[in-house]
């Protein structure tokens, strides 16, 4: 690990001279990508930096202790041991950093929720979903933006997919994928009996189109008159947009925007991104089984969390954690179970060892970390 972390540190150290040269203002393009790997290694270079001199002290408490007598070598050894927890935490920290990161992590993301068994319900527990990941991304500075929404008939929703933009949206949000399970007595229930719905969540980093080849000659695309609320220019003219991908089968559709063009952007930044997951999951087989099993069917019994209201918990069930604020959750303040899903992960690589962990890689107990379409 220290040859790594010396060798880090030389190029971090090139990579500083580099942007001191002026010349390489005049070159923007390889400015920002000098710029982007300085910026990724300032983090660990920092750490490692850290560690050397957590290193240095504690060769100079250690003489210290061997050559002092009394109270003066009791204070020396407090302070070694002290220095030595400290190193083993910062060894510990640089080994998770050096852990290989999912490529995706940074990217923006897109999400798709999906009512379950449960008919209205699971419908209106797919808003709430929905409101849930609209307001984490609120609490984290982020953008979100409706891209397509088939409404419920009593609320909520049959079908919402939402894009998130922030920085690191899809190393939050990843874990999300699979079925949430809810526990509720619904406002139309007489008795008070509780009932048990689900909705499924996809989660896919969003890509830019060089990311993903789409011919037009692939493409069959339709136009057809909104059957959604919007005004007369929607509901007179065919500005709602079909997408088939021949060589898939693939389908989008979206007709949310009053304009032709802005319906078909949406439709295919849609396309682009169920074409890139279904891309990743090809190349990876294990991981296309694994994210079957998250989707499942939507069924009541299919769950990777529990969110039971009549005692106001809510428990993952990949890592068994249960949080009893379930109002304040569905608020959005998810990040302790977002960090939860996280440390689960890492744990796991490093109980497991780094070889193989790369590319959209999708966590195995504790998380869900790449979901795209069954």
């Amino acid at each position: 690990m220290l040859e790594k972390l010396r060798d880090i540190e030389v190029r971090y150290d090139r990579l500083s001279e580099e942007l001191g040269d002026p010349a390489l203002t005049r070159d923007p393009q390889r400015f920002q990508q000098v710029a982007r790997a300085h910026a990724e290694l300032t983090e660990v270079v920092a750490k490692y930096r850290e560690f050397q001199q957590v290193e240095r002290e504690i060769a100079d408490t250690r003489a210290m202790a061997a050559e002092s007598e009394g109270e003066l070598r009791d204070l020396a050894e407090e302070e070694l041991r002290a220095l030595l927890a400290r190193r083993d935490s910062l060894e510990r920290e640089l080994v998770r950093m050096l852990l290989p990161k999912d490529p995706n992590d940074e990217k923006d993301t897109i999400i798709e929720i999906r009512a379950g068994t449960g008919g209205d319900e699971a419908a209106l527990f797919a808003g709430d979903l929905l409101r849930m990941y609209t307001r984490y991304a609120e609490r984290m500075g982020w953008k979100t933006e409706m891209l397509s929404a088939n409404p419920g008939t009593a609320g909520g929703f049959k079908e919402v997919v939402l894009a998130v933009k922030g920085r690191g949206a899809y190393s939050h949000l990843k874990f999300e994928a699979g079925p949430h399970r809810v526990q509720r007595v619904p406002e139309t229930e007489s008795s008070g009996r509780i009932h048990t719905s689900a909705a499924t969540v996809v989660v896919m980093p969003e890509v830019e189109e060089v990311e993903v080849v789409i011919h037009p000659d692939d493409l069959e695309i339709d136009t057809y008159r909104s059957a959604s609320a919007g005004g007369q220019n929607v509901q007179k003219n065919e500005t709602a947009i079909r997408i088939l991908h021949k060589p898939t089968g693939m389908v989008v559709t979206c007709q949310d925007e009053r304009s032709q063009l802005q319906n078909r952007e949406k439709a295919m930044r849609m396309l682009r991104a169920r074409l890139y997951e279904r891309k990743q999951a090809e190349q990876n087989q294990e991981l296309s089984n694994l994210r079957k099993s998250q989707i499942a069917s939507g069924d009541r019994s299919d769950k990777i969390r529990t969110y039971n209201f009549p005692q106001g918990r809510v428990t993952d069930h990949r890592i068994g954690l249960t949080l009893y604020r379930l109002d304040a959750f569905l608020d959005g303040d998810i990040q302790e179970m977002v960090e939860g899903l996280r440390t689960a992960d890492e744990a796991e690589r490093l109980a497991r060892g780094s070889e193989g962990e790369t590319n959209g890689r999708a966590s195995g107990a504790p998380a869900s970390a790449v979901a795209g379409r069954a």
